[in-house]
């Protein structure tokens, strides 16, 4: 039985009722779109609809989009991709510091293991990329940097990063530009001919589509190596035979939450300036990531960041999981450690404040009463938490101190 308030969209949302019908009536049908057959046409036909739906919501052409499992397989495609075909004359790459692990690790991977050069691009205390720094280490590769990868909103803070102005900078150098928008697509307006970059990261299940939906938007004219090979589906760039009922929920999803993305933006932003101011008003300590409620931001709509002074994110989470309450740190935990937020260490806190983050991240189903138990639960659940740290810390101190020696 899940948290009776779900206040853990950014990790995953529910899914449209509309969109699961549509999913469902497309599972009772039969039928390889790569047939030649009746059923693989009528497939085809299905899977087209999809693609022209999901391209117009976004601003693409129907061409332009590369059905994908989600938003990984969508970053790995897009900067290995980019990065093999373009390496032979631009063997650089640079992405911000704050990008996701999927395109963070994907530029590791090209570094250990084609010698590909990367550059981390520096965000200000704020979490906005720092585009007179990235200005310099374009200038300083000279031409050799293959692609720029700049995610539209911060999986973490929420923070809303200036793709428009690292697409006018890129160009400048010849570089192609990836956004990684799983975050923005559906949540502030995304158009994908508007904003200018060669290739966009979505992902179906932060937005009301079933896990494993995606896509990649992929300008005809940038050029794309296979991650995988096999069939040659999507342009060659995406083998296997397509999930005809996936593309179809994602392709609705998208167009709904487009269409809702005004109204449910003012929505979403009475909830999260209400939550936020309410979190600083009972909790000393609390800081919260970004400007302060109710001024003009560059943040999502439903995304709440703070860190918490003297509190660790595990306890925190396990404690409002205990009243109920279902949130994240945002950061990675691996085998049962807390890490720290790379994201907060890249706007310069330090190690204990990138273990205190919390977000709390509001979606579609989110209502007053969600807010209304969070701010009643977490004045204790944080007392709970930082007494916890203080014994930890104790504890740390105490291990640390040289054994005596008996005389």
């Amino acid at each position: 039985m899940g948290a009776r308030h779900y206040l853990d969209h950014a990790a995953t949302t529910a899914v449209r009722p509309e969109v699961a019908a549509r999913y469902a009536e497309e599972l009772a049908q039969l039928g390889n779109p790569s047939s030649l057959h009746s059923a693989g046409r009528d497939a085809r036909r299905r899977l087209e609809e999809a693609r022209e739906q999901l391209a117009a919501a976004l601003g693409a052409h129907p061409g332009e989009v590369v059905f994908t499992s989600g938003g990984t397989e969508a970053d790995n495609l897009a900067v290995k991709g980019a990065w093999w075909a373009r390496r032979a004359d631009r063997d650089a790459l640079a992405v911000s510091a704050v990008e996701h692990h999927a395109v963070l690790e994907a530029a590791a991977w090209l570094a250990a293991h084609e010698h590909a050069q990367v550059d981390l691009l520096p965000v200000g205390p704020d979490g906005v990329l720092d585009l007179g720094a990235a200005e310099d280490v374009l200038a300083r590769r000279a031409g050799r940097v293959a692609l720029v990868s700049v995610m539209w909103a911060n999986n973490e803070t929420g923070v809303v990063q200036p793709v428009p102005g690292v697409v006018q900078l890129a160009r400048r150098h010849g570089a192609a530009v990836h956004t990684d928008a799983v975050q923005a697509v559906g949540h502030v307006p995304v158009d994908f001919a508007a904003g200018g970059p060669d290739a966009l990261t979505l992902s179906g299940h932060k937005l009301g589509a079933p896990v494993g939906t995606g896509a990649l938007l992929a300008r005809r004219e940038l050029a794309l190596a296979p991650v995988e090979h096999g069939g040659g589906q999507e342009r060659g760039v995406r083998s296997g035979t397509i999930a005809v009922a996936g593309a179809r929920a994602l392709a609705l999803a998208v167009e709904l939450a487009v269409a809702e993305v005004a109204d449910e933006g003012r929505r979403l932003r009475a909830l999260r300036d209400r939550l936020a101011t309410g979190v600083l008003a009972t909790v000393p300590g609390a800081r919260l990531t970004g400007p302060p409620p109710g001024s003009p931001d560059p943040r999502l709509p439903g995304t709440v960041h703070v860190t918490v002074d003297g509190a660790d994110a595990d306890a925190l989470l396990l404690g409002l999981d205990l009243a109920g309450v279902a949130a994240s740190s945002g950061s990675a935990c691996r085998a049962g450690v807390q890490e720290a937020s790379h994201v907060l260490l890249a706007m310069g806190r330090d190690e204990d404040t990138a273990r205190s983050a919390l977000r709390l991240s509001l979606g579609r189903t989110s209502t007053d009463a969600d807010v209304d138990a969070v701010l009643a639960a977490l004045p204790s659940v944080v007392d709970g938490a930082r007494r916890a740290h203080e014994v930890r810390t104790r504890r740390r101190a105490a291990a640390a101190r040289p054994a005596r020696t008996a005389l």
